[in-house]
């Protein structure tokens, strides 16, 4: 007993001194020992230094046998929290694994954004006995924002907020605030309201608790101050608290009324997973893939751009295939092909990631449009003369044919060309179509810059070398 003491304290010490935030491999496997000996106090031990997003983490880094014994001998102990971080795909699975009594706890602990988060992608079956654990008042405020479109700032805010009349001093709000019944966990500004409700300012904590009792509130308001509307995309409230700096912002409804409030955590979430996204879709993968995905479900979710990036590579043979006899009269052809196609699919990946990045942060407006065309057009000519020079010394060593050396050089200056121009015109047209451009530019652009790259160098050779 003592030396699993005395192992416990060691892994626990070895835990914080750990440098990074990785999950300490020692702790993990203290933790699959324990839940293998049913030793729940030093289960306990061990998880109780730990934040709930590194238990989130480990309970989607061991597999589903492990996990259900982590959830089941953990028990009462498990927080709201940890569901509030976990992988939209494991939430469900550990959620049916928890006691009723459990689960209901776990979800009463937690704000109503948070609720909200949880429950609105379950079937409503499993919505209703959630909501049923709930008070009416937190039952009301969840299905109040469920009932908003989904992505919005109404799904995304707490109803939970702390404002004040406008014409209330500083020593009127502290008075308020020390003597409220029930106040959110965490909040940073004191809203301020006229007799409609409607939000006039925001006084920080912190200038509040540092003036004077008897100054007006109202000369105490930041100065920037957004207001989102209650059906506003949440990206576009990511982008305004990125923008503007902001640390929480007031949600109105149509008539202007206070509703929520959006805090900057829940904007960084919304940031954090359009990023997610944008990356997963310009590599051709669901936007809901995570590594606990099962093999299955993780192919669907990658055949369907495999597919369509099968039919545009059949498209790119049919234009070799035009230029067939070309080819069979002049073999380095083929050997050189590869790389006037590798050259102008990187160019244009490369333009197409710059494109929808600068998209996705507004950066690339009508107004600018022009310019940053012409840049990556001249970036393409300055790139493709660079290595269709070098190219042309190649071949021109290589197969000892002068001509062939011109044909590769000019080819992989135009493809280059080229594909700039696809990689930024491309995501502009789906963008100004409502098309994410991050789930269906890479296949255009490909598209472009194979057809483009083998109609151009075949074209050059059948013309000038046969």
């Amino acid at each position: 007993m003592t030396q699993a003491i005395d192992q416990t304290a060691d892994i626990i010490a070895d835990a914080e001194e750990q440098d990074d935030y990785a999950l300490n491999p020692k702790l993990a496997a203290g933790v699959l020992y324990a839940i293998e000996a049913g030793d729940r106090d030093t289960l306990l031990e061990l998880m109780a230094p730990l934040h709930a997003a590194d238990i989130a983490d480990l309970l989607e880094q061991i597999n589903a046998f492990d996990r259900r014994r982590l959830v089941q001998l953990y028990g009462a102990e498990f927080d709201g929290e940890i569901l509030s971080e976990l992988d939209e795909g494991l939430r469900e699975e550990v959620m049916n694994i928890l006691r009723p009594d459990v689960l209901a706890e776990a979800v009463r602990e937690l704000e109503s954004d948070d609720i909200v988060d949880l429950v609105e992608d379950l079937d409503e079956p499993q919505q209703e006995a959630i909501l049923d654990q709930l008070e009416d008042a937190d039952r009301v405020a969840v299905e109040q924002a469920l009932s908003y479109p989904e992505n919005t700032a109404g799904r995304l805010m707490q109803r939970e907020t702390v404002f004040a009349p406008e014409h209330w001093t500083v020593g009127e709000a502290i008075d308020f605030l020390r003597n409220a019944e029930e106040l959110p966990e965490q909040f940073y500004h004191v809203i301020l309201v006229d007799p409609r409700m409607k939000p006039v300012g925001n006084v920080t904590l912190g200038k509040l608790m540092s003036s004077r009792r008897e100054l007006p509130m109202a000369t105490l308001v930041e100065e920037v101050f957004q207001i989102i509307p209650v059906t506003q995309d949440e990206e576009d409230v990511a982008y305004a608290f990125n923008q503007y700096h902001l640390i929480s912002a007031p949600v109105v409804d149509e008539d202007e009324r206070l509703v929520g409030v959006i805090t900057i955590d829940d904007a960084m979430a919304v940031l954090d997973e359009e990023h997610e996204e944008d990356i997963l879709r310009l590599a051709g993968v669901s936007d809901e893939a995570s590594l606990s995905d099962t093999i299955f479900s993780a192919a669907k979710g990658r055949a369907t751009w495999l597919f369509v990036n099968l039919l545009t590579a059949i498209l790119a043979s049919g234009v070799i295939n035009l230029f067939a006899d070309t080819v069979d009269q002049m073999v380095a052809l083929a050997v050189l092909m590869p790389i006037v196609a590798s050259m102008g699919g990187n160019a244009g990946t490369q333009t197409m990631t710059v494109t929808v990045r600068a998209l996705a942060t507004k950066d690339l407006t009508a107004q600018n449009a022009m310019r940053v065309i012409r840049r990556e057009l001249s970036v393409g000519a300055l790139n493709g003369a660079l290595f269709g020079f070098i190219m042309a010394l190649v071949a021109g060593a290589w197969f000892g044919v002068p001509m062939l050396a011109v044909v590769i050089g000019v080819a992989m200056l135009l493809t280059q060309i080229a594909a700039a121009l696809g990689g930024i015109l491309i995501p502009m047209a789906l963008d100004r179509m409502h098309i994410d451009p991050a789930l269906a530019s890479g296949p255009f652009v490909t598209t472009v810059t194979d057809v483009v790259g083998f109609f151009l160098f075949l074209g050059l050779a059948a013309q000038v070398l046969l």
